[in-house]
């Protein structure tokens, strides 16, 4: 599975979801799929995606949040999986897109690709709707149903990382306000 691919099927999912990605490559791929004010990239912030969208999703019950994390990132913050099984949002959609590499600082092999399991951390970590998913078809199913059944979800998508050549500009202080607008826009319930 493509990670370019997956998230474009993912883009045609969503309605007014908030998006968060993790630095480099998944914001990258995100930008491309289908930039829209709802997207939230982190920039120079690795390891903290799961938590950000954790924190929004407990401060905005009424909407659903998707997370698109890394292999490395979460490696980087796995007591958030924790946090997450604890807190338990039900709108909160966290998927891992495990290329099985830190792309972003050079393509170094992460533990993903010996014998760690996020999917199985993930249960361990007290998460009941994890799914691990290898192909499109399976992703759009998943994706699919965790926009409309209660989680928090957790997703390990296994992926090959891809080099799209689009260039993000990259606005933090413009992209803050830009997406806050258009999640407050989005009426509570």
């Amino acid at each position: 599975m493509i990670r370019l691919e997956a998230f474009q099927r993912l883009v045609t999912l969503l309605d007014n979801e908030p998006v968060l990605s993790n630095l480099g490559r998944n914001t990258y791929d995100l930008f491309a799929a289908g930039h829209r004010p709802q997207n939230f990239y982190t920039w120079g912030a690795m390891g903290t995606v799961s938590s950000v969208g954790l924190g929004l999703a407990l401060a905005r019950p009424d909407l659903r949040v998707v997370v698109l994390d890394g292999d490395g990132s979460l490696l980087m913050n796995l007591g958030s999986l924790a946090t997450i099984a604890s807190l338990r949002p039900a709108n909160l959609v966290h998927i891992v897109c495990d290329t099985a590499t830190y792309e972003t600082t050079g393509g170094q092999v992460s533990h993903t690709a010996g014998a760690t399991d996020l999917a199985a951390i993930g249960r361990g970590a007290g998460l009941s709707r994890v799914e691990r998913v290898e192909d499109l078809a399976q992703f759009e199913r998943t994706a699919r149903r965790s926009l409309v059944e209660p989680g928090p979800w957790l997703i390990v998508a296994r992926m090959e990382g891809t080099t799209t050549p689009v260039k993000v500009p990259r606005r933090p202080i413009y992209d803050k306000y830009r997406f806050m607008e258009a999640i407050t826009a989005h009426p509570r319930l």
